[in-house]
């Protein structure tokens, strides 16, 4: 990761119109929820829009994924759990419309052919972004919820039709990646073995932006009154969220770490604080010698000792 980010880095600021094609870059796929549309729609796009203080705006998005066929199939089934449309026609609300196969099927609410108030429309897609901002956590307790309310009732056939659905769900977000989330919400870091001795590359993403990486050197850590703990906690903590940097390239470089195989380091997530004891354990793991180097410099064998009486 530290290589392909000097990289773009030294491409973007001596090409700078020819950076991308340089390093093939294109912008991480994403999932958008277009809600400056009267009746919205989720898609993929590469594409997010910013405002002046560096903020996602004109929707909700969601990944980055590894590609854009990964992030269309993952869309195709969390819609299947939603009646929000997913044709690119003008929504003119004409009853005489013919509609569709997903209006047919009860898969839409259809405000094609007004099938659906605009609010009861705005309900679902409301119920859409609260499932992308919580990884599927709003429907899984909104499901729960009505399953343990049936069997209180004894209505043991709603219950079990409930429970299906959280199967269902389950089976949905079984594929989902770990790294993709709300990208305001995106915030980890991701940590890989420096050239230098005994020393951690410590990268910062926040709000799906790369922060100024630093470098974490145990070899002087045991000469300062600073444990390794309060030095993460001090980064993390002090400093604020960038707002610089192109937001879909920055995705588009943790991505391409992320999913490429083998994956050099690794990568924690911030959820409600972070996970700094597991991060120091996964440095002790960085550190620690390969086994091609144990090999190469083999630990020194104690000379042998002559047998007793032996002059």
């Amino acid at each position: 990761f530290e290589q392909t980010l000097t990289y773009y880095h030294h491409a973007k600021q001596l090409f700078p119109k020819r950076y991308r094609e340089l390093m093939r870059l294109r912008p991480a796929a994403v999932l958008k929820v277009n809600l400056r549309h009267a009746y919205p729609r989720c898609y993929v796009t590469r594409r997010i829009p910013v405002d002046e203080s560096g903020i996602p705006t004109g929707g909700a998005y969601y990944g980055p994924f590894a590609s854009r066929r990964s992030a269309q199939a993952f869309a195709e089934r969390i819609l299947d759990l939603f009646k929000v449309r997913r044709c690119q026609i003008k929504i003119r609300r004409d009853p005489t419309f013919p509609g569709c196969l997903y209006s047919e099927m009860k898969m839409c609410l259809a405000p094609c052919f007004a099938g659906c108030t605009k609010e009861e429309y705005d309900v679902e897609v409301q119920r859409l972004v609260h499932f992308l901002e919580t990884s599927g956590g709003s429907l899984r307790s909104t499901i729960e919820e009505g399953r343990e309310k049936a069997s209180e009732q004894l209505d043991f056939e709603r219950a079990a039709a409930l429970h299906k659905k959280v199967e269902k769900l389950d089976e949905v977000l079984r594929g989902r990646p770990e790294l993709t989330r709300r990208i305001q919400d995106l915030d980890a870091v991701i940590l890989q073995r420096a050239a230098e001795e005994q020393t951690i590359g410590v990268f910062r993403v926040q709000a799906g932006r790369l922060a100024e990486p630093f470098s974490l050197r145990f070899g002087e850590i045991a000469s300062q009154p600073r444990s390794a703990e309060h030095i993460f906690r001090e980064q993390f903590e002090s400093s604020s969220a960038p707002t610089n940097g192109d937001l879909g390239e920055h995705l588009w470089l943790v991505a391409r770490w992320y999913y490429s195989s083998p994956r050099e380091g690794e990568i924690f997530f911030r959820e409600k604080d972070w996970p700094y004891r597991r991060i120091l354990r996964a440095c002790s793991r960085i550190l620690a010698p390969k086994p091609s180097e144990a090999e190469a410099n083999p630990a020194p064998e104690p000379p042998a000792q002559s047998p007793e009486g032996a002059s």
